[in-house]
């Protein structure tokens, strides 16, 4: 395993060691990893500027839809807390 020195404010150093007082996390190390891991799974979530074009262009290209706002935010809602991108 590599190691990494990284300096932070006290502030920062703080909020990580109570974490790891309350038991969240075993120990620095562990609370960074945990980030990265975190960080790098909200990343894969996250649409390319390419998705995004091929979504409009698709739209564009089928022409008016038949629902309603209500119903597209509800299933825009459903999309996104199956993503993990917002909580219940």
């Amino acid at each position: 395993m590599a190691t990494m020195t990284i300096s932070l404010p006290d502030p920062m150093k703080e909020w990580i060691e109570a974490q790891i007082s309350k038991g969240e996390y075993a120990s620095t190390s562990d609370y960074v990893r945990d980030l990265v891991r975190r960080d790098r799974s909200r990343r894969d979530q996250e649409l390319t500027v390419e998705d995004l074009r091929r979504i409009v262009s698709e739209s564009r290209s089928s022409g008016i839809g038949k629902q309603s706002i209500d119903e597209i935010f509800q299933k825009a809602e459903r999309i996104a807390k199956a993503r993990g991108i917002v909580s219940e």
